[in-house]
């Protein structure tokens, strides 16, 4: 094999958030907090829906492994982000880059269809509720579930195959905090418009898409209970609040990565910063706030772990 084919970059360096220490040392804190966060949040949501026989329902289970989801998304990234803005020296080997542009791509594949499985679970809550136990019965939520995990590994098998085999040597600094497909695809020595393009309108196109789907999808539920009665829309529109306010936490940062055709750098680490470690959080927390039973279900759950500390 021709040397110049071969891949000579053994590692890539992040050039970080900032040159500041002062400003690192607050990103540092801010980001061990929301993501120790996200990690009691949503493991909080996971093991009361697992735990408490009251949440056993189709919804509850999509919940539960959407936050399941979110834990893997910001762990692929987060952990090592935090552990960088200690170190002068921000480098991840070739290897480490490629699995975490494969997590991250297939996590967000999951995350989007998932999302879309829980507009279908709402729709036939709110429109055919006498039907929805038959309809949302446990083998269409596996279904889902499966569905949405083969999806998202596709979608990452096949950008990884455009970029894997690409020849890297010479620059190998990246401009962000984590591995980035379009700054991966940048750094080889070969002329990739074209490839940047295919995969970045790709992308681009599969989450415009999917976010005009859900959002066309809960107009169109708004719609069908105001046709029936105008009094029940505006309890349509508080179960809804909370799967639109986290779609568009989700979609808004994967639009502007990927549709946005100027891309400006600190705009750019401002958002992946928001997606990686503050959605996660705010996830856990609006599915949360917005629902009595989860509430309950959670103090219940905190108060039988405090009883059974004492009693140990």
């Amino acid at each position: 094999m021709d040397k110049a084919n071969r891949s000579v970059v053994s590692e890539f360096v992040f050039l970080g958030l900032s040159d500041s220490w002062e400003i690192q040392l607050l990103l540092f804190l801010f980001s061990s907090v929301f993501y120790v966060a996200s990690l009691m949040g949503n493991l909080l949501i996971v093991f009361s829906v697992t735990s408490d026989p009251r949440l056993y329902s189709p919804m509850y289970f999509l919940l539960a492994n959407l936050s399941i989801i979110d834990l893997i998304f910001c762990s692929s990234t987060v952990p090592k982000m935090i552990y960088d803005l200690l170190r002068k020296d921000k480098t991840i080997s070739f290897g480490g880059c490629v699995v975490q542009i494969f997590f991250i791509h297939t996590v967000g594949g999951t995350e989007i269809v998932l999302l879309i499985a829980m507009a279908y679970d709402r729709y036939v809550a709110i429109c055919k509720p006498l039907r929805y136990l038959s309809i949302m019965n446990p083998r269409r939520c596996i279904l889902f579930l499966v569905t949405s995990w083969i999806i998202g590994f596709i979608h990452s098998v096949t950008q990884l195959a455009f970029v894997v085999d690409l020849p890297f040597c010479g620059p190998n600094e990246l401009d962000s905090f984590f591995c980035d497909l379009p700054r991966f695809i940048k750094l080889a020595c070969i002329e990739t418009y074209t490839l940047g393009f295919m995969v970045t309108a790709n992308s681009g196109f599969i989450s415009v898409a999917s976010f005009l789907i859900l959002i066309i999808s809960y107009i169109f539920i708004l719609v069908t209970v105001w046709k029936r009665s105008s009094g029940g829309v505006s309890k349509a529109f508080s179960t809804l609040s909370a799967h639109v306010t986290v779609v568009v936490l989700f979609f808004g940062p994967l639009i502007f990565f990927y549709v946005w055709p100027f891309p400006i750098s600190h705009v750019d680490k401002f958002l992946a910063i928001f997606d990686a470690v503050i959605t996660p959080f705010l996830n856990a927390v609006i599915y949360t706030l917005r629902n009595k039973e989860m509430k309950v279900a959670m103090r219940r759950l905190c108060t039988q772990f405090v009883n059974d500390s004492k009693i140990s």
